[in-house]
């Protein structure tokens, strides 16, 4: 990692679980001063209590906020301003959209798909920018394979995060002029709480069981195993330290070769 006199800053969103809890959890075995952003004040305790209990970085902070609003989100920048007064990366990996069948799924569940997943991310990058270009910082967007990869019971996802992958894109060409490196990661299928429930939404959607939905997935997508959060972890890592600083307005799969189209 780069090296600094004090430990780096960095804001997680969607902290509190899953790939989230991975990537901050990684971070702070680095030294590094996390604070975990998510909605749930029981799960960010859980997920701050086993980071401080493996790690010897400063223990984390905990921001619980609604981030499917822009008073959350502002939650999160005034917490790390008046504590730290600095953002050194900003990993945006808040967002569960639901899958479905497109004629019965409400729009409520596209509207939390946009509020929680793309709006948060585009909501956080703004607030936070100002300290990421004075830190000459990064930003890494947790998308999606779907992102990539149309899918008819899985249209609220994938159009979040087909959206979510222009902006990070669109969002590079600022960071180059200003500083700030801004890259995303597209994980395919990954063992997470999440994941059953989007089985289980797939299955709804097909007439078919839970268990048939993830073995048809599997099938389809030739992959060994199912990822796991520690797989993307381990990139985030990678993509926001100076190492990887020739990289800019990337999007890297780690999806055990699951998509099938161009990169």
């Amino acid at each position: 990692m780069s090296e600094k006199t004090e430990p780096r800053i960095v804001v997680v969103s969607g902290a509190s679980r899953g790939i989230g809890f991975a990537i901050a959890k990684s971070f702070a075995h680095t030294g590094a001063q996390t604070i975990l952003a998510a909605s749930s004040e029981s799960n960010l305790a859980a997920a701050v209590s086993r980071i401080a209990q493996e790690t010897a970085a400063p223990p984390p902070v905990a921001v619980a906020a609604d981030l499917r609003t822009i008073a959350g989100c502002r939650t999160v920048h005034d917490v790390v301003a008046e504590r730290f007064g600095r953002c050194d990366v900003l990993v945006n990996s808040a967002g569960a959209t639901r899958a479905g069948a497109f004629l019965t799924q409400p729009d409520e569940e596209w509207d939390d798909g946009f509020a929680l997943k793309f709006f948060s991310c585009v909501r956080l990058c703004r607030l936070f920018w100002p300290m990421l270009r004075t830190a000459e910082g990064f930003v890494v967007n947790i998308i999606g394979g779907a992102a990539r990869t149309p899918d008819p019971e899985f249209l609220v996802g994938g159009s979040v995060n087909a959206a979510m992958a222009n902006f990070t894109k669109g969002l590079s060409g600022l960071g180059k002029r200003e500083g700030v490196n801004v890259n995303a990661i597209l994980p395919g299928l990954t063992e997470t709480e999440r994941i059953q429930a989007l089985f289980e939404q797939r299955a709804a959607a097909t007439g078919i069981t839970a268990d048939q939905a993830r073995r048809d997935q599997i099938a389809r997508e030739g992959i060994r195993r199912l990822g796991r959060p520690e797989d993307v972890a381990e990139l985030a890592l990678f993509l926001a330290d100076d190492r990887a600083r020739h990289i800019q307005g990337t999007a890297i799969a780690v999806d055990g070769g699951g998509t099938a189209g161009l990169y």
